[in-house]
């Protein structure tokens, strides 16, 4: 059962596309006031209960005990202690003395404090005065999962070949970079269907441009690769280069396309080419005119892309460098003390993402202009909104896209990645507790920088993991300027990279079948322990493990120098290693186990009575002979 309850007059998101009756706010049945201009409820939790939700969030799958916000941040350090990620998905769940679902449907900032302040008592603010709240009540989270799914519209597919390996760096500068990308894959026989185009591959870093120096002949260069089985993914960022001359800049100003200043005047912040203005993807007929732009490179052959970039991020609003500068010449030659220098260095570290920036970005929507800040998390969104468009009108379902930013409601035209990442032991862990929440609120296609992005990955790490990747829908291993290379043939012995990717390849007929059955039935693909074992403690508290369909269970190795990992078996399993075209089967009773797991093997888990499809490795996706399975 769903229930919708209204505050105002709110914008319409396009999250939820499932007509109900609003109900008035003050008719929630949940404990709620005005509290300093903002609304907030709350609801109180027994010891055991759990809370689910918030998508692509820090932390742990139950979110108890933390302050989450959801306001989208260009925020590469995925600690313990940040309360925000690039994604606002504003959709939590309760389980244990009660089982309910919440969406606050709001593009404005939200708070979640889920018993940090009080431990009993979660209190979630929302800082707008319109939105919409949805109450979803049923007799199991994953009923409660499929009635919000089935409001919010069916989940992204992507077309099969991106399930194949994907291999991206900051940044694959040319045409021979990428060449000596797909020669070491294919000279170490590592099976690979996709190279990633940074923001190197763009004349003077401007979106829909491509570099003649860097890729000359960039038509035949893509047809070239493509019959080869390689797709070329190219980034697509926010901001547009403020000059004179370039296209896209002259028919946004001409249009009134990009979002302003208070007074009128184009909004303009410093990104990769310097000063930009940014599209206003929350006017209509700005998103048609930014999606059709898309077309450029797809008339060269291009069938998949990654908006990046668009939280929006900021490297500096051109008013904020201009007073910060103010203030640097003001202190030339004087005496700085203690606080004079701190200051000083606070003004130039703070340039970057500023709520004050944010603040001063004026939308247009339905004629009238509208601060960003009430629709701050809706902008990433909004830009892939405006490509999921036109591609659906134009291409059917052939292109391949995935966000930074997002918003619910994003979910049913891309999928996400979670960001820029670390090559951090701990990050494993925090990719796998992302997946079930990102799959909760419709995002299907998910998966992290395999390896990391930022700092240097050693070779144990990036091959443990590949190995939680290779259940990923997204599997794609991507590293920063600056870091050690990180493709698969650069550590040596690039037999254990290969047994691990040709795993992924043996499971992807059975992967997708997974994928499209989670999608058509507003399913999960991974789910918490706790779902299928309600009545067990130990599963419920189970955090690194990890239900995959209705057949499996994924259990990766995430510490650094050990042989294997202790796992807990809710029910007798069989045990797959999983390595190469090599399979070792053994029957494990319930309980506690520790399994020896080697650097190049997946280790998976099968129910009673569950049989899985395998089929031969191949280096490329359209290679693979799907009709001819294997069952285990």
């Amino acid at each position: 059962m769903i229930r919708k309850f209204r505050l105002g007059h709110p914008y319409d998101t396009n999250a939820v596309i499932l007509p109900l009756e609003a109900e008035s706010v003050e008719d929630f049945p949940f404990k709620s006031g005005i509290n300093d201009g903002c609304f907030e409820f709350s609801f109180f939790m027994q010891k055991d209960d759990i809370v689910y939700g918030l998508g692509e969030a820090v932390r742990g799958i139950n979110k108890r005990g933390w302050i989450y916000e959801s306001y989208c941040s260009d925020d590469p350090f995925h600690t313990e202690s940040k309360r925000s990620l690039y994604a606002a998905h504003n959709f939590i769940m309760l389980d244990g003395s009660g089982c309910f679902g919440i969406f606050v449907d709001c593009p404005a900032r939200v708070r979640w404090d889920v018993g940090y302040t009080q431990t009993a008592e979660t209190k979630i603010t929302v800082f707008a005065q319109a939105f919409d709240i949805y109450l979803i009540t049923a007799d199991s989270p994953r009923e409660v999962v499929r009635e919000f799914r089935s409001a919010i519209g069916k989940s992204y597919v992507p077309p099969f070949w991106a399930f194949g390996y994907q291999q991206s760096r900051w940044s694959y500068h040319n045409a021979e970079a990428v060449d000596r990308v797909v020669r070491g894959y294919d000279e170490a026989k590592i099976p690979l269907d996709c190279v990633y185009l940074d923001i190197d591959y763009m004349q003077s870093f401007k979106d829909f441009t491509v570099s003649e120096n860097a890729f000359p002949g960039f038509k035949e260069y893509v047809s070239a690769k493509k019959e080869q089985g390689i797709h070329l993914i190219p980034i697509i960022d926010a901001g547009i280069k403020k000059e004179e001359g370039y296209e896209i800049y002259d028919e946004g100003i001409k249009n009134g396309y990009f979002c302003k200043n208070a007074e009128g005047s184009v909004f303009e912040a410093g990104v990769w080419p310097g000063v930009c203005a940014f599209p206003d993807f929350l006017n209509p007929e700005a998103r048609r005119w930014f999606g059709s732009k898309y077309r450029y490179l797809i008339d060269m052959g291009i069938d998949g892309f990654w908006n990046d970039m668009n939280e929006p991020a900021l490297f500096y609003s051109v008013k904020g460098l201009n007073a910060a500068i103010d203030e640097a010449v003001n202190a030339k030659g004087k005496n700085l003390d203690l606080g004079g220098f701190f200051h000083i260095k606070d003004v130039f570290a703070g340039l970057s993402n500023r709520r004050e920036d944010y603040s001063s970005i004026w939308h247009s929507i339905d004629g009238k202009m509208v601060n960003h800040q009430e629709v701050h998390n809706l902008y990433g969104a909004c830009m892939t909104r405006a490509a999921g468009e036109y591609f659906a009108e134009n291409y059917g379902g052939k292109i391949l896209m995935f966000s930074r930013a997002s918003y619910i409601g994003a979910h049913r035209t891309a999928g996400i990645w979670f960001g820029d990442n670390h090559s951090w032991w701990s990050h494993i862990l925090l990719n796998l507790k992302m997946l079930p929440s990102a799959n909760m609120c419709g995002f299907l296609y998910c998966g992290a920088d395999l390896g990391g992005f930022n700092d240097n990955a050693t070779r144990d790490l990036v091959l443990r993991f590949l190995a939680l990747g290779v259940f990923t829908p997204l599997m794609r291993n991507h590293s920063a300027l600056g870091t050690r290379d990180q493709e698969c043939y650069s550590f040596g012995g690039a037999d254990d990279f290969r047994d691990i990717i040709e795993v992924r390849y043996r499971l992807i007929p059975y992967l997708y079948k997974i994928f499209c059955g989670a999608s058509e039935n507003n399913d999960l693909i991974f789910r918490p322990l706790s779902f299928d074992y309600p009545g067990d403690k130990i599963a419920r508290e189970c955090e690194t493990q990890l239900m995959l369909g209705d057949d499996c269970m994924i259990a990766p190795v995430y510490e650094q120098n050990v042989s294997g990992r202790t796992v807990y078996l809710p029910e007798d399993m069989r045990l797959l290693k999983l390595s190469g075209t090599r399979v070792e089967s053994a029957e494990l009773k319930k309980g506690i186990h520790y399994i020896d797991v080697a650097l190049n093997e997946v280790p998976l888990f099968v129910k009673k009575g569950k049989k899985i499809p395998l089929c031969q490795p191949a280096l490329r996706t359209r290679d693979l002979k799907t009709d001819e399975l294997e069952f285990v």
